[in-house]
């Protein structure tokens, strides 16, 4: 990634730097939005199952409609075939803008390729759809959290000693998960090198599922004991899993676990002690951006992009926002104080 701000143009995209111009067509035109006067954004969802993306979807709604959209909303359950689907009905309804939120970045290489068909733009929120020429990116510095996590763990290496320690990646067809784990071994690799770490066991959780992550963790406990220091899992919903095969050998807040996404189950595990981290991504933000980002794709207005994001085929035009590691010592500070989190929900008073 560099720093090349990137200028996005009425259903093209320009780079300053290159001047490259890759056209994208006549445009949508929904008929919902002529009815109203509105234009039209459709979101694919990968997954309504977990908490995070209702959270994701609420607020991209709810800002949307504040700025005068509508959204049409479907979720693929985890499913390829389905979400392509989904995507073909979104462009027949004649959406203005397409945001996915992909199960598979790969597989929604189609997708692009059949909105741009149509001329309509496509935003990638949050997981990078990969091998396409996609319109626009907006996520959090993915790689960025995975050094977060890490480095979270690096600083309780005790001084002289070694950290014995379970990695539990994400799933393979996100494309995330791979950034997570790059950012991870940047930090790691030095100190694995160095004999500071041990990785006693690693895997990746299909579809981040918290019942893989618990298979992985009471794997690693048969294979290497219970002399385990750390658990570095790469999202919230794994952590919680391997936290369940870490109640069955009685070693909760014994072992630091890392997180990711705040949610609100794992707010309250750090609180009780049995979750040592998480990494907040503020995703009132990022819902609130994206929804204003599609809203000017769907009105064909210029906006600026001021990062790119290598997806195997272009340099797609990037928003990238902050992080923030969470603990008990400033959980108050951060989600609870931002909103994201009530006070009463997390510390149950």
């Amino acid at each position: 990634m560099n720093a090349r701000i990137v200028l996005v143009l009425v259903s093209c995209v320009l780079s300053i730097a290159t001047g490259l111009v890759l056209s994208r067509g006549k445009g949508g035109s929904s008929a919902a939005a002529k009815g109203s006067g509105k234009p039209v954004i459709g979101l694919s969802m990968d997954t309504l199952k977990e908490e995070r993306w209702i959270a994701d979807r609420d607020l991209f709604i709810a800002q949307a409609e504040a700025l005068g959209a509508q959204v049409e909303v479907r979720s693929a359950n985890s499913d390829d075939t389905r979400q392509l689907r989904d995507v073909e009905s979104l462009i027949t309804a004649g959406v203005d803008a397409l945001v996915i939120i992909p199960h598979n970045g790969a597989a929604m290489a189609r997708a692009v390729e059949m909105a741009h068909a149509e001329g309509i733009p496509v935003l990638s929120y949050d997981r990078l759809i990969t091998d396409a020429e996609t319109d626009l990116y907006i996520t959090f510095d993915n790689i960025k959290v995975g050094e977060l996590q890490a480095k979270f763990l690096a600083d309780k290496i005790p001084a002289g000693g070694k950290m014995r320690l379970i990695r539990i990646y994400g799933a393979k067809t996100d494309n995330n998960a791979k950034l997570f784990k790059q950012g991870q071994d940047n930090i790691l690799q030095p100190l694995i090198e160095a004999g500071k770490v041990e990785v006693v066991f690693e895997d990746w959780a299909e579809d981040w599922k918290p019942e893989n992550a618990k298979k992985i963790t009471n794997a690693a406990i048969t294979k290497a004991g219970q002399n385990i220091d750390a658990i570095l899992a790469s999202n919230d919903g794994t952590a919680g899993g391997a936290i369940q095969a870490l109640i069955e050998e009685g070693l909760t807040g014994k072992v630091i676990v890392t997180g990711q996404d705040a949610d609100l189950a794992a707010c309250q595990r750090i609180v009780a002690g049995t979750q040592t981290m998480t990494v907040y991504k503020p995703l009132t933000q990022l819902a609130k951006r994206a929804a204003d980002l599609a809203y000017k794709l769907a009105q064909r207005q210029p906006l600026i992009a001021k990062a790119e994001t290598d997806n195997g085929k272009i340099a797609v035009p990037s928003v990238l926002l902050d992080i923030v590691a969470v603990t008990k010592d400033n959980i108050r500070d951060t989600v609870v104080k931002d909103g994201f989190r009530k006070e009463a929900e997390v510390f149950g008073k």
